[in-house]
């Protein structure tokens, strides 16, 4: 799961969704100097990683990546899954999308100073830029996951040029994901300890 999937799936504790936003960049085992309620949020993360890779439609999608780009297949998945999430946001969440992205960007700047350094540099370039938003728009996915290639890779890699493997199969990746999502959305609940399903939530 990429950014937006993630906070979605934390629910709505403020905690949870930035481990969500955040749980990529910090390393090692938890609490990793964090407060305790921050930690969770990343255990989190981890748990719905965790479950993603286990999971039918998630491996389904990977499988529809090329030979060129198998190897790299979950991250280019994790990206397609948020531009459906976001192009199709409506039938999700009731409070808009841009709402949303606002309030989740005053809650990152609010904990900032509890992050790791790189998660401060990621924190405020996606709010600045409004990742969250822009991931509506299937060409500035596409952009994401080139500068991903050059920035966030530090070997050569077949990131470039991604976004062709969602224009190969847009439906396939858009049926996945909604098999997906109610499952994901249910295990995080479990997780969470039985509090209400993210949908009931939005």
């Amino acid at each position: 799961m990429n950014f937006l999937a993630h906070a979605f799936l934390a629910g709505d504790a403020e905690a949870d969704r930035i481990g969500g936003l955040m749980g990529d960049f910090v390393k090692g085992p938890l609490p990793a100097g964090l407060p305790p309620p921050l930690a969770s949020g990343v255990a989190l993360h981890r748990a719905i990683d965790s479950f993603a890779d286990r999971h039918p439609a998630f491996i389904a999608s990977r499988a529809r990546i090329s030979p060129l780009r198998r190897r790299v297949g979950g991250v280019l998945v994790d990206l397609f899954y948020d531009h459906l999430l976001a192009r199709d946001w409506a039938d999700y969440c009731a409070e808009p999308l841009d709402d949303y992205a606002v309030r989740l960007y005053a809650e990152l700047d609010a904990n900032t100073a509890l992050l790791p350094e790189r998660a401060r540099e990621i924190a405020d370039l996606m709010c600045r830029y409004n990742w969250l938003g822009s991931y509506r728009n299937v060409a500035a996915v596409g952009r994401a996951i080139d500068r991903m290639a050059i920035h966030r890779l530090s070997r050569a890699n077949p990131l470039g040029g991604g976004i062709e493997e969602f224009l190969a199969d847009p439906e396939g990746f858009e049926n996945d994901l909604r098999a997906f999502l109610p499952d994901a959305a249910a295990f995080a609940s479990r997780w969470r300890g039985g509090s209400r399903s993210v949908f009931s939530q939005c």
